[in-house]
């Protein structure tokens, strides 16, 4: 379901607000670029940042730009579940055709706190969740036997796992064999994807596009 190439994509402001002409634009050269899905208002997008109107704005904004060419997976998290679930269903209400889910940040929930959590946004939807995990921003690492209990959850499909262990990667891929793993690391897209990772979410994507598409493709297609 998600696989290959998606760029966290970058939100652009002018004059203080979202630039949604430049927002299309972007959607476009994506489009027309290999990428396989669109990842608006993840960390590269400002997601801590934007206000629930300018959140709103970038979804709605990708999803219509898009069209249906590409994959429009939002980020809808946040370290408030309420708030998460409002994001999610609203992604949802707009057409996405997932949604990146990231562990709460600055609470440091325990790990029985995480299943709850995200079982709780995953049941208030019926679209795919991708998981988020990276440590470095949040305080919180999801342990790989977190990740295994998620798996058994319908619309939990996938993990973004940007904890920078390889060590970690191949314990879910052991204990979770049906989540699809996908790079938040461009740095290890490469040994992720050796371990069994179908993509990336990348960073880079956003400027070279074509490469990082080029890069997946290669690899997946052996």
């Amino acid at each position: 379901m998600f696989t290959g190439s998606y760029v966290a994509l970058v939100t652009p402001w002018k004059d203080g607000k979202v630039d949604c002409a430049t927002l299309e634009a972007l959607v476009d050269f994506h489009a027309e670029s290999g990428t396989t899905g669109i990842v608006p208002c993840g960390t590269t997008g400002e997601s801590s940042t934007l206000t629930r109107e300018e959140h709103a704005l970038v979804v709605e904004t990708v999803v219509k730009a898009a069209n249906r060419r590409i994959q429009v997976i939002p980020g809808t998290g946040s370290n408030a579940t309420a708030e998460a679930i409002a994001r999610t269903r609203h992604a949802q209400e707009m057409g996405a055709d997932g949604a990146l889910v990231i562990t709460p940040y600055y609470n440091k929930p325990t790990p029985q706190g995480l299943v709850e959590h995200f079982t709780a946004v995953a049941s208030a939807v019926t679209i795919p969740i991708v998981l988020y995990n990276v440590p470095g921003r949040t305080g919180t690492n999801m342990l790989p036997k977190t990740v295994a209990q998620l798996a058994k959850v319908e619309n939990i499909r996938a993990i973004k796992e940007a904890s920078g262990s390889i060590d970690q990667a191949s314990e879910i891929a052991i204990l979770a064999p049906d989540m699809t793993i996908l790079s938040g690391d461009d740095t290890l897209t490469l040994p992720l994807m050796a371990i069994g990772a179908q993509g990336v979410i990348s960073v880079v994507a956003n400027i070279a596009p074509r490469d990082v598409a080029l890069l997946v493709a290669t690899y997946l297609d052996g």
